[in-house]
């Protein structure tokens, strides 16, 4: 009886008014806080309306009674399925929400809209979802970058077995092999580099403001901050949607990075990459990272022209259709299957999976090897 019970109070609480039973307690408040998003106000007549204290303990209950990532989930619905993105312009509501990367998008989408005693709460909400994604990701964008960059420079002096590129080594004396012994005898070894300080890679990072790049827009924020502390990169910075902002000079804080840009507006992604190209002071060491859906506002022949023409100096470009978590994105097809036949890759990235990207981009190896998903095919 005990397993039925359990079985009927799930069902009851899956399918909400329109399931035969009551609940009490905690069971009857859950149940309340889901009819509040998910039920049709036809049927229930809950809702949250307008009203920013009946929201705000709304926020409270869904805290109390999910866990973190379920809260986050609700959160996101609210304000698409409810409109209730007004409501956090007040500070008592951003002070109650559970942040996460989508109330970020959200906020720095109000951000020029926001009253100034709500502006620091929103400023503290971007300052945590910051720290936690850092905590996160830094480590590991680190450690793969600087051991790419250890690894693609080249040196006929390795001190150590170890330092030896044991790959190179062999091509590069193949034609001392002995046949009668199945062997190569090297006579020039080739080794990493280690040590070096001077810049080795030049990697300007272009990022769509559009809305639907939200998540992206944040994720590129914080890792570009992490490749500017790299002494061995020149890391540029640039937002944009019809017009372009550099935002470079504020790659030593990422909220201050996240706070100058403006998502919502169209998209010249030509303007951005003409801007871009002359960011470029070595081309054949140069990545160029550019974060976008692909639907173009601006002349698409000139902007493909373009990007042909820093590919043909030696550019290595990448296009990622998506920076998030969020699965295959919506992006034009047609302008990816162009970039493709030239030879740039247009594909989703996860976060996770940035920092491997990056090593792959630094010692020129194909991007499959890391998990990416989505294709421009």
């Amino acid at each position: 009886m005990e397993g039925e019970d359990e079985r009927s109070r799930r069902w009851r609480l899956v399918l909400g008014g329109a399931a035969e039973g009551t609940l009490e307690g905690a069971d009857a408040r859950m149940d309340a806080a889901l009819a509040a998003l998910y039920d049709g106000q036809e049927r229930r007549g809950a809702g949250l309306g307008a009203s920013a204290p009946r929201v705000a303990r709304w926020l409270g209950d869904i805290r109390e009674h999910f866990p973190s990532g379920v809260v986050q989930v609700m959160q996101k619905d609210a304000i698409d399925r409810l409109d209730l993105t007004r409501l956090l312009l007040e500070p008592e509501m951003l002070e109650a929400v559970e942040p996460d990367v989508h109330l970020v998008g959200t906020l720095l989408s109000l951000s020029r809209l926001m009253p100034e005693r709500a502006r620091e709460s929103a400023r503290s909400v971007v300052r945590t979802v910051v720290r936690e994604l850092e905590a996160r990701l830094t480590r590991r964008t680190l450690t793969a970058v600087s051991g790419a960059l250890d690894r693609s420079a080249r040196t006929h002096r390795p001190r150590r077995a170890a330092e030896v590129d044991w790959n190179r080594t062999i091509r590069a004396n193949l034609r001392n092999y002995l046949p009668e012994r199945k062997t190569v005898v090297p006579s020039r070894l080739v080794g990493y580099a280690r040590g070096q300080r001077a810049v080795q890679r030049e990697v300007v990072l272009a990022v769509d403001q559009s809305g639907s790049m939200a998540a992206s827009m944040v994720y590129a924020g914080v890792f570009a901050a992490v490749l500017a502390s790299m002494r061995s990169l020149k890391t540029s910075f640039v937002a944009f949607d019809t017009a372009v902002a550099d935002l470079t000079d504020r790659l030593h804080d990422p909220v201050e990075v996240l706070f100058g840009t403006q998502l919502g507006g169209g998209t010249d992604i030509n303007r951005a990459v003409a801007y871009c190209q002359r960011l470029v002071t070595r081309p054949a060491d140069t990545i160029f990272l550019l974060v976008s859906d692909l639907y173009e506002g601006g002349p698409r022949e000139e902007m493909l022209r373009r990007i042909a023409a820093m590919t043909a100096a030696g550019v290595q470009v990448i296009v990622l259709l998506a920076l998030s978590d969020e699965g295959t994105p919506q992006y034009d097809h047609d302008n990816a299957a162009v970039l493709a036949a030239m030879g740039v890759p247009a594909f989703a990235c996860t976060p996770d999976a940035f920092p491997g990207l990056m090593a792959a981009a630094i010692e020129r190896r194909s991007y499959d090897q890391g998990r990416i998903f989505g294709s421009g095919r």
